[in-house]
């Protein structure tokens, strides 16, 4: 007989209780309506709801394909023999398929070898170190050149507009550099052993100076430019005025001094990110600095990756590691939580060592620069960077 007080045991009566909502205070079975569908004549709206990150619209494609990929290896140039035949680089690049026959070329590979060959020239180095050979002269006359577009800065001050981003003045910046393009080219293959054998290079060698700092016309930059001005030294490297002991100078001098320019005219005319990847990228204008600093990083006895965070790290080293001055630029850009606007930045904070950072930072370029059709159709090829039929 079963006691009235119990609770009930039937198979029935669990079966109940599975599909009648129970009252959270007493434990009764309870009913509610079933609320009526929100439509466009109800007198309030669904709540609105802000992701706490924007919608990944322009996220980075195949994580996955990019984590798996290879880690690019460092390679020698090769070295371009005399007598050439210098022309006007063209580009070449329309489709995947263009990308994907630029990658299996010689100089396709080979570029993303000279890339990866300066990042390690430059592993637990600061940028204030002693550089392991002197500067060579076409190491100086390459940071002469920067230094003549940097002067051209000062004498070509913005012009008043409204607008956010473009200050017309660039294009007279624009100008005075390719008025004198020629002149700087000339100064640094004079330095050649025989300068006679590299006469008529600046045809080829302009075009590539020209695009590396930014399209006059949109009044953008983004790194398709900062790619050209990777192709430019490896085109110098090609004609041998560039030797694998004058990498680290590369680096430390000649790539600090090209960045820094390249910050001033981002400050100066307002210049627009060029094909951005907006929250998320790494910057809104560069990418090489990240790699080259990381490798800069890798070993540091102190300073993770997480040591982004550390205002205190940014304020001290920022002048001395690439990669610490590119965060403390985007912190000082861009507002709000550093892991809204720069979430890819901040995943990357969370990898345990910079060697790590370094080799996925180079599987990134590779696949989200070098394999993009809107980054490499501005691509250029001549007799120094073949392109291949077939």
């Amino acid at each position: 007989m079963s006691n009235p007080g119990s609770f009930p045991t039937s198979a029935s009566a669990h079966h109940d209780h599975a599909h009648t909502p129970l009252c959270r205070s007493c434990g009764a079975p309870t009913t509610a309506p079933t609320p009526a569908p929100w439509s466009g004549t109800s007198d309030s709206p669904p709540p609105a709801y802000r992701p706490i990150r924007l919608p990944a619209i322009n996220a980075p494609t195949k994580t996955a394909a990019i984590v798996l990929s290879p880690v690019p290896q460092p390679l020698p140039v090769p070295p371009a023999a005399p007598p050439h035949a210098f022309q006007t680089p063209t580009k070449r690049i329309t489709s995947p398929d263009d990308i994907a026959r630029f990658h299996a070329s010689l100089h396709g590979r080979h570029f993303l070898g000279f890339v990866a060959a300066l990042s390690a020239s430059v592993h637990g180095c600061k940028l204030s170190d002693p550089l392991p050979a002197p500067p060579s002269a076409a190491v100086s006359a390459l940071l002469d050149l920067i230094s003549a577009l940097t002067a051209l800065v000062a004498s070509t001050p913005p012009l008043p507009h409204n607008s956010r981003y473009g200050n017309p003045a660039f294009r007279l910046w624009h100008e005075k550099l390719t008025d004198s393009a020629s002149d700087l080219i000339a100064r640094i293959t004079s330095t050649a052993a025989s300068p006679a054998d590299l006469a008529g290079a600046e045809v080829e060698l302009a075009p590539y100076l020209l695009d590396s700092f930014g399209n006059a016309t949109r009044i953008d930059y983004g790194t398709g430019h900062e790619t050209n001005f990777a192709a430019f030294l490896y085109c110098l490297a090609r004609l041998g005025l560039i030797t694998e002991p004058d990498y680290a100078a590369v680096v430390l001098r000649v790539f600090a001094a090209y960045l820094n320019l390249m910050r001033t005219l981002q400050d100066t005319y307002q210049l627009e990110p060029a094909g951005s990847h907006g929250v998320w990228g790494l910057d809104d204008f560069h990418f090489l600095p990240f790699i080259f600093g990381a490798a800069q990083l890798i070993d540091h006895k102190y300073m993770k990756p997480k040591s982004i965070h550390n205002p205190d790290i940014l304020e001290n080293f920022s002048k001395e590691y690439m990669y610490l001055a590119c965060v403390a630029y985007v912190k000082k850009i861009k507002k709000g939580p550093f892991a809204e606007h720069s979430p890819m930045l901040d995943d990357i904070s969370g990898v345990p060592n910079w060697k790590k950072v370094n080799s996925g930072l180079l599987k990134m370029y590779k696949a989200e620069v070098l394999e993009k059709v809107p980054i490499m159709q501005h691509f250029l090829f001549g007799s120094l960077i073949k392109w291949y039929e077939s």
